[in-house]
């Protein structure tokens, strides 16, 4: 394990920043432990970057399945982690609450690993339908996919909503297809795959078996009871692939804006201005 050295991050104090602005007793248990988590790694990251990222010649060739745990909580640089922290603050706040804090942590670890796989298996799709060996080389790493897949979820959870993506009002049931191509055309740095597999493990749990099936793994371990769906509302949210010369996609989060909606605005304008 090597510490980072060198430039002060702005990103990680101004996330600091924000957690305090929220304070910590407004943050439920597991989602302040997966911030304290990549906060730990970005500070005291276990390897270099190119020896933690997943891909499918590291992860499926030479088999180095550590790195399925050890991608999802390291990122690029400090804004990297900033977005990607800031966006878990006010999902892991919608959700724990509704989840309760073991389940919600239980879903954290299973999706942070699947996630690296479903990613591993578009990849190789992708190398194989295009004939093209250089998608089996990019190597990804960053909380995003994750971030992906609990969207899937808070809009299960909270279905019915109205949400502006680039100034058009999308209901929220389609907002994450819009914004992981949006985000791509915008950012053509971001890892496109490792979003796309956040939002297919998010489906697979709300509309496949991924949910019995850890259940089922769980045992009586967990006591589970679903959520309540509430009435339909209305209200006007990444993995980057690691590379020296791309950068990870993010959004502005200003002090007081704690809605899903600002975050995702500020995120879109973000790109607008590159």
């Amino acid at each position: 394990m090597q510490r980072r050295q060198g430039r002060v991050n702005a990103g990680l104090l101004l996330l600091l920043y924000q957690i305090s602005q929220v304070g910590l007793q407004n943050i439920p248990s597991v989602t302040l432990g997966v911030l304290a988590l990549n906060i730990f790694f970005f500070l005291n990251p276990v390897r270099p970057l190119p020896e933690v990222c997943i891909s499918v010649n590291e992860g499926f060739y030479k088999k180095n399945w550590q790195r399925l745990l050890l991608s999802p909580v390291h990122h690029a640089d400090d804004w990297h982690l900033y977005y990607n922290m800031i966006s878990m603050l006010w999902k892991g706040i919608m959700l724990e609450k509704k989840l309760k804090s073991a389940w919600f942590a239980y879903i954290i670890v299973v999706f942070s690993m699947l996630i690296g796989v479903v990613y591993m298996a578009l990849e190789f799709m992708l190398m194989k339908i295009l004939d093209d060996p250089s998608y089996e080389m990019n190597c990804a790493v960053g909380f995003s996919g994750v971030l992906f897949a609990l969207k899937v979820l808070n809009n299960h959870y909270n279905p019915g909503r109205v949400s502006s993506v680039l100034g058009f009002r999308i209901s929220s049931k389609y907002a994450c297809w819009v914004e992981l191509v949006a985000i791509h055309l915008i950012s053509p740095g971001t890892s496109f795959a490792g979003h796309l597999a956040g939002i297919l493990v998010g489906l697979m749990y709300t509309s496949g078996p991924l949910k019995k099936i850890m259940k089922a793994c769980a045992g009586g371990i967990f006591s589970l009871s679903d959520p309540a769906r509430p009435r339909d509302y209305y209200s006007d949210f990444g993995g980057a692939t690691y590379n020296n010369e791309r950068r990870p996609y993010g959004f502005w989060f200003q002090p007081n804006q704690h809605s899903e909606e600002e975050i995702r605005r500020q995120r879109l304008r973000r790109f607008e201005r590159r």
